[in-house]
């Protein structure tokens, strides 16, 4: 497979992960505040408000193995997303009262998507 047609096919399996990521977020009574969300800083892949009313920034992982998945969310991409996060409250600064957490949401062929709350914290590890 050449280099363009894999990174078609790895932003697709991404879409569908983020699409099923959704999907169980809705079951558990979670509010979908945005998908795919730019900042300049960088991509959220999602925003929504937990049953509690806390505010999660998710990121979705879809691999072949759990392990992999799990291991995708490096350190580095981490405090990406963190910062970004921080533009996003900047702009609804309504939503920061609400509490903030960070998810991640793991997608493995075969299986349900697994939830991981509260995946990490900024600066910590």
């Amino acid at each position: 497979m050449n280099p363009r047609t894999e990174k078609k096919a790895a932003e697709a399996r991404g879409r569908r992960a983020e699409r099923l990521a959704t999907i169980l977020l809705r079951c558990k009574f979670y509010r979908v505040l945005g998908r795919r969300v730019k900042t300049r800083l960088g991509e959220i892949d999602l925003v929504a408000l937990s049953p509690g009313g806390l505010l999660c920034f998710i990121e979705v992982k879809a691999r072949e193995r759990e392990s992999d998945a799990a291991e995708a969310i490096a350190v580095r991409q981490q405090a990406r997303i963190s910062r970004a996060a921080e533009l996003y409250l900047a702009a609804h600064p309504g939503l920061r009262h609400k509490g903030v957490r960070f998810d991640a949401i793991l997608v493995v062929p075969g299986r349900l998507p697994r939830h991981l709350k509260d995946a990490w914290r900024p600066g910590t590890r």
